[in-house]
């Protein structure tokens, strides 16, 4: 499969990192020589061709890209570059694009008609996580699987909880097939955990459930149950406004925003339970003023990096609860992590897995990129001619990157053991550390 990703930066070559031990055919295409040069550096296949060139394109042959995807800084160029580049034969494209008007249903036709067939909204899939985060501010990550059938939770756990100092094996006794730990952040360390692995202080813990037993997750975690009620944002973005239209509306929301001009403009237009304030999200008297003792959830949205981490550490010292970080820069995740501030949430991380997972196909019909973990949650559907049907799990050699978090099957969300023997069509939560997804696609064809 061939692939053409156009654009360089940070987006495009993350993307073409996943894509790299997927054993595909990626050209990585930007305009500017300085950051060719520095993805052949990475050992990434790059050429220095402007994307919206029409002699460009024809010169990396795109008339035989079997996917092309634009990911550059301006939403212009991507639409133009997909557009030229189905013309010119690519049989798909896509375009990350930054207006959400655009994801109406008859813009998408009528983009579709100019030859681009699919847009993926950044803004959109990081609201996606602050919801999440108000949702269950106690866990570190939330992902639904299989449409809500099965839930994946990552939390961190301390001296206290019932979980910490013990081993998996122990686990399972006490709490029988409640749940399946999958894995385990501990340190810069990601661990496919077997009955053998101790929960220790300080581990970030990922746990698969069935919906009924979220519950007994957060109680061995032991985390506080809170009832949101009040969100502070800090920094009027895109990403804040979608994540406003999502949150319920009996949740107080106070909006800060340090542009004046843009936070008066904006009074009138939003929702009646959302407040703005005009100021710096990081100012003790401001933060005094909306009441920042008694807000649940912290959620920091500005373009600045360090400030939203910063003005997070400074909501936990008030007090509050939960705090969520937009950290944009690739490099800086874990270490941010390590400050220990809550959640984190990187737009071009969640837009390069979003992209990855539609080169899956249908066998796969979702991954999620975890990207504390350095890891990636799959769902799979077992075929009837599988080499893992009727064979009990413990004897599959599935190695130590690889384990399987709990299936569905004939709409019944259900855990797994060494003993569970899968059948066809039972749909599979995969979880693993550092594998090409092609490895997992062929475990299940």
């Amino acid at each position: 499969m061939k692939v053409v990703i156009a654009g360089a930066g940070e987006v495009g070559t993350h993307l073409a990192k996943m894509l790299q031990r997927e054993d595909l055919d990626i050209t990585l295409i930007d305009s500017s020589s300085t950051r060719v040069k520095e993805k052949r550096e990475m050992d990434l296949f790059a050429q220095n061709i402007n994307p919206t060139s029409l002699s460009g394109l024809r010169q990396i042959g795109v008339q035989d890209t079997d996917l092309f995807v634009g990911v550059m800084p301006e939403e212009s160029d991507n639409l133009t570059a997909c557009i030229l580049a189905s013309r010119l034969g690519a049989k798909r494209t896509l375009a990350r694009i930054n207006n959400h008007e655009y994801l109406e249903q008859e813009n998408i036709d009528f983009f579709v008609d100019l030859g681009v067939n699919s847009l993926i909204y950044p803004e959109d899939l990081a609201a996606d996580e602050i919801v999440a985060a108000v949702r269950y501010p106690w866990a570190r990550q939330f992902i639904e699987l299989f449409n809500g059938s099965l839930i994946l939770v990552g939390v961190k756990v301390r001296h206290g909880a019932s979980l910490v100092g013990k081993y998996l094996y122990e686990l399972d006794k006490e709490n029988g097939k409640l749940f399946h730990i999958v894995a385990i952040k501990r340190d810069f360390e990601t661990i496919i955990p077997t009955g053998r692995t101790r929960v220790e202080h300080g581990d970030l813990v990922f746990f698969t459930c069935t919906p009924n037993n979220i519950s007994t997750i957060r109680r061995i975690a032991d985390k506080r149950l809170v009832n949101v009620r009040k969100v502070v944002i800090m920094g009027a973005s895109r990403t804040a406004l979608r994540a406003i239209a999502r949150i319920p509306s009996d949740i107080k929301i106070y909006l800060i925003e340090r542009d004046k001009e843009k936070a008066l403009g904006m009074t009138n237009h939003l929702p009646v339970n959302v407040r703005v304030f005009h100021g710096d999200g990081r100012d003790p008297a401001l933060l005094h003023e909306v009441g920042i003792e008694d807000t649940d959830v912290f959620v920091a949205l500005t373009e600045n990096s360090e400030t939203n981490v910063m003005a997070c550490l400074a909501a936990k010292q008030f007090g509050v609860f939960k705090t969520v970080a937009k950290e944009e820069n690739i490099d800086y995740i874990q270490l941010s992590y390590g400050l220990d501030i809550g959640s984190l949430i990187n737009k071009k991380l969640l837009t390069a897995g979003h992209i990855y997972r539609m080169l899956l196909g249908a066998d796969t019909s979702n991954v999620k990129c975890l990207s504390v973990a350095n890891a990636d949650v799959a769902e799979f559907i077992a075929k009837r001619d599988s080499r893992i049907i009727s064979v009990p799990i413990k004897d599959l050699d599935l190695g130590d990157r690889i384990t399987f978090g709990g299936m569905v099957r004939n709409g019944i969300p259900m855990m797994i053991d060494g003993n569970t023997v899968l059948e066809p069509y039972d749909h599979i939560a995969v979880f693993c550390h550092d594998v090409p997804m092609n490895q997992l696609k062929d475990l299940f064809s």
